[in-house]
């Protein structure tokens, strides 16, 4: 009986030191959530002072097409980002986003180069036979965010040539707490987009110039709006990340309480088993003495 308690015991300690690992992690990934989308929310107005940068250099310049890339007859290159996680225990978060990039990325007319942020979602990828031209780590904090976009931006810095296409793929947070798949075209800028900006009305009666040459205001512009694209779809993955890291926390933490119960059920019952056991013992210690006394008495 005592080695049986002793191990129901020590299961006891093992799955409470388990749901304290548990729940300290459930903290830290709502914390990280927290962080991540306040990053998003503070991009909102530097990409709305942008939009209207862009808005003035295309009057200035004139309605698309731009010079912000040569169109060749030759068949454009194509290159995506696929976000993904460094770290498991975020249940379907991989799996979700590389199926995702593989079936869209069948369809394209030619077939894309890849680069992939986490080691989970390159290893998908390899798997699934796709061109890998490397893999980035994914950022730990919103302040490591900028360093790998300077990476990519770098990696592709003549993507925006010749007309070549870049997309973005991505977990997308949602209202209910989850994420969903999302793709973004980066590159070539949406012709109709550009057109839009071009003709938005300025708000004011104090219309805006373009200091200097407007061609390269204009590609400055650019560059910005894609640091601010490609930042936005990291603070969302790893938003999305953590969403689906917490949901897999609370679903250990509920199975750790169920199992606790279970252990705490058993070792309960075990331990009033021995207590019955040795009031049966004591009662038939006594009712033998008791018997034997009375023959003593007979004699």
């Amino acid at each position: 009986m005592g080695d049986s308690m002793a191990s129901l015991s020590r299961k006891i300690s093992s799955a409470g030191e388990l749901q304290s690992v548990v729940r300290t992690m459930k903290a830290l990934a709502a914390a990280n959530i927290s962080q991540y989308e306040q990053s998003v929310r503070a991009l909102a107005d530097y990409k709305q002072a942008v939009a209207l940068g862009l808005s003035v250099c295309l009057r200035a310049i004139g309605p698309p097409p731009l010079p912000l890339g040569k169109h060749s007859a030759r068949p454009p290159v194509v290159r995506a980002v696929v976000f993904g996680s460094d770290q498991g225990l975020v249940g379907q978060f991989n799996e979700s986003i590389t199926d995702f990039a593989i079936t869209r990325l069948a369809t394209l007319p030619s077939n894309a180069q890849l680069w992939a942020v986490g080691e989970c979602a390159h290893a998908s990828l390899a798997d699934a036979g796709l061109t890998l031209l490397g893999l980035f780590a994914v950022p730990q904090s919103v302040q490591a965010i900028a360093p790998l976009i300077g990476q990519i931006l770098l990696a592709n810095q003549t993507i925006a040539e010749d007309n070549n296409e870049l997309y973005l793929f991505y977990n997308h947070p949602t209202a209910d707490g989850l994420y969903t798949p999302t793709q973004q075209r980066l590159l070539p800028l949406d012709d109709r987009w550009l057109q839009q900006l071009a003709a938005q009305p300025w708000s004011t009666r104090c219309l805006p110039d373009v200091l200097g040459d407007s061609a390269a205001t204009l590609s400055a512009l650019t560059g910005e709006y894609l640091f601010v694209s490609l930042f936005r779809a990291c603070a969302e993955s790893l938003a999305s990340e953590n969403a689906s890291r917490l949901a897999a926390m609370e679903r250990a933490d509920q199975n750790i309480d169920g199992l606790l119960e279970s252990l705490y059920s058993s070792y309960h019952q075990l331990r009033q088993s021995g207590i019955d056991e040795e009031l049966f013992d004591v009662i038939a210690g006594y009712e033998a003495l008791a018997k034997e006394q009375c023959k003593g008495g007979r004699m």
